[in-house]
């Protein structure tokens, strides 16, 4: 779980803060501030544990899962991704691996770190690391009861860029891996 950011001088200082709300994926709490000119509010924070979004290229295209989102109401594409279970830790590695080999039965044999991103730091603290993993074999997925209804299947690059337009890939944490892949591959050429 992503640990409060300490108060930085002549910023915004953390006066109290209180859980108001807990289940086992998250807990809102609530934190009395005091800002540079001595006034005070109130800031909610969503407490999440940091996840991470997995790129399984090969072919020139993409692995990727899709799933009923019920916050949004509707199926959208997006690279596989999650966190660890309440109670379980490891490194992001680890935790990618877990991932793409529980939603899409993929295994990868070389797994390289693309950036460290936050997905709403408005609001919350979540961090997500993203990976690009090559050199896949295939298995059989092993997904968590809440997946159930999970798709998974490969996708050109073109297409992949054309889900993006057409509003088939609305996943903000993809989108931006897709970014993090273009620069790493300019980087890298």
């Amino acid at each position: 779980m992503a640990e409060p950011a300490e108060s930085v001088p002549g910023v915004i200082r953390t006066v109290s803060s209180r859980e108001v709300y807990r289940n086992p994926w998250l807990s809102l709490r609530e934190d009395v501030v005091e800002r540079p000119d001595g006034t005070r509010g109130i800031y909610s924070v969503v407490d999440r544990p940091d996840y991470v979004v997995v790129i399984a290229a090969e072919r020139g295209g993409f692995h990727m899962v899709e799933q009923y989102r019920y916050p949004i109401k509707g199926r959208y594409w997006e690279f596989p991704q999650g966190c660890f279970p309440a109670g379980r830790t490891g490194t992001a590695e680890e935790l990618g691996r877990a991932e793409l080999a529980e939603e899409t039965g993929m295994s990868a044999a070389s797994w390289t770190p693309l950036g460290r991103l936050y997905g709403w730091h408005g609001a919350s603290g979540q961090a997500f690391t993203v990976f690009l993993a090559t050199d896949l074999s295939p298995g059989v997925p092993r997904r968590e009861h809440e997946e159930q209804d999970m798709r998974h299947r490969w996708v050109s690059r073109a297409e992949f860029e054309r889900l993006i337009r057409t509003g088939g890939i609305r996943d903000d944490s993809t989108t931006a891996a897709y970014l993090l892949l273009l620069m790493h591959e300019r980087a890298t050429s």
